[in-house]
């Protein structure tokens, strides 16, 4: 691997603007918003934060406004004096996960999230919308943005000790990837460091970036933490550390995760980062993967590069689980009358709009589970946390198995399209 570990040079922020339409809507720098998502299972409220203005936007300057409508949520931003739509993005959260589980039947809580934009010339209007029981997306908070309020906050970005990790062009026409540690001590840099490069070079060996990697660049972010590890609550075990992640996130061993987003995007901050990979200093199995959101990944168990390449796919591409076997904390997440919005999940109620354009002429749908199938595309049954009724395009695949090779067809072409997305 060539051009790893150089260090950053600070100029982000003096990146020409090219487009014509990106110009017309935005300035330069970042509008950050930070708020509440809060409720239980049947409700769903938002409560503002703050706001704050950074220093770059390292986003497309092409791509604004989301094409795929992925996610459980939808930030959308529109010019308040015309109406025009500027800016959108779908995404997911621990909050929407939480609402599947048993608990939120009887508890609400908060979560604090935190959405980003471009710096907006003029008023906007900030919308948040989520997606229903029967797939359509709702309006759930609006608010009025003026560009010239007092209190949108311009302060210093954290001190943070940022590398260049693999860089190929300007960031507004790559998909920027930003590592991040977490349980990592002073005295523990260099193992990040050698982490990081581990974890990229994983990534680029497997398919499709080992041919995309020319449309990706690769940033990492140190911050020490105070002590080494991450807390696991079903052994007791408590660390502090700088994004405070844990595992036993909804009480299942394996799934380690934040809800620290306001310390995850103070770091982020730093470097342009479309994505987010947390890598935890733990020998664990574990991590987590929320679309749009992050990334999780312990660093020093043997099936580690395995795992990361698997919540990666959720976190960049929306890719969906496609194992039923494994215990989970959810119930009932995919409705069988609604068409799942991951692209690798079919309950067959849409399934012209998924990958029925990939299927050999004759394949049977749903495909049996029969060897003369073993290495074709079809529609295979088990997926989405259940045995029945939702179904897969592969007999194996990444996001199926730890055993798998990779990624199946279907599941490369949806991350190219992502990575062309963002490097448009």
């Amino acid at each position: 691997m060539k051009r790893l570990l150089v260090p950053i040079a600070l100029c982000l922020s003096m990146t020409s603007f090219g487009q014509n339409d990106f110009s017309q809507w935005f300035g330069s720098g970042t509008l950050r918003v930070d708020y509440l998502l809060a409720g239980d299972q049947e409700n769903t409220e938002v409560y503002f934060l703050d706001m704050k203005k950074e220093p770059f936007w390292g986003g497309s300057r092409t791509n604004l406004v989301d094409t795929f409508r992925y996610g459980e949520f939808m930030v959308e931003v529109s010019d308040r004096e015309s109406g025009t739509l500027i800016y959108s993005r779908g995404f997911c959260t621990l909050f929407n996960e939480w609402q599947t589980t048993p608990g939120s039947k009887n508890i609400r809580k908060a979560f604090h999230q935190v959405a980003l934009m471009p710096f907006p010339r003029n008023p906007v209007v900030f919308q948040l919308l989520q997606r229903s029981r029967k797939g359509e997306f709702r309006p759930v908070y609006r608010q009025e943005i003026d560009p010239a309020d007092m209190f949108i906050r311009k302060e210093p970005v954290m001190n943070c000790d940022t590398t260049r990790v693999w860089y190929t062009g300007d960031p507004s026409v790559r998909l920027d990837i930003a590592f991040f540690g977490d349980g990592y001590t002073v005295a523990e840099r260099t193992q990040f460091d050698a982490d990081v490069k581990k974890f990229t070079e994983n990534l680029f060996n497997t398919q499709p970036f080992d041919r995309l990697k020319h449309l990706i660049n690769i940033w990492s972010v140190f911050v020490p933490s105070p002590e080494s590890g991450t807390d696991i609550p079903g052994e007791g075990v408590y660390r502090e550390t700088a994004l405070n992640t844990t595992d036993y996130t909804f009480g299942l061993s394996r799934y380690i995760t934040t809800t620290d987003m306001e310390s995850l995007h103070d770091q982020a901050a730093a470097v342009p980062s479309d994505q987010m990979v947390i890598l935890i200093n733990s020998e664990r199995y574990g991590g987590g993967g929320i679309f749009n959101h992050y990334a999780s990944v312990t660093a020093g168990h043997p099936l580690s590069l395995i795992v990361m390449v698997h919540e990666f796919g959720h976190s960049f591409a929306g890719l969906g689980d496609e194992y039923y076997t494994s215990e989970v904390a959810y119930e009932e997440f995919y409705p069988l009358d609604v068409e799942p919005w991951e692209p690798n999940l079919t309950t067959l109620v849409g399934f012209d709009h998924k990958w029925k354009n990939m299927l050999d002429p004759g394949t049977p749908v749903p495909t049996p589970a029969d060897p003369q199938y073993g290495e074709v595309v079809g529609v295979y049954e088990g997926g989405g946390y259940v045995a029945k009724g939702v179904y897969r395009p592969f007999p194996d695949c990444r996001m199926h198995t730890n055993e798998a090779p990779g990624f199946c067809p279907v599941c490369r072409r949806a991350i190219e399209r992502m990575v062309r997305f963002y490097s448009e």
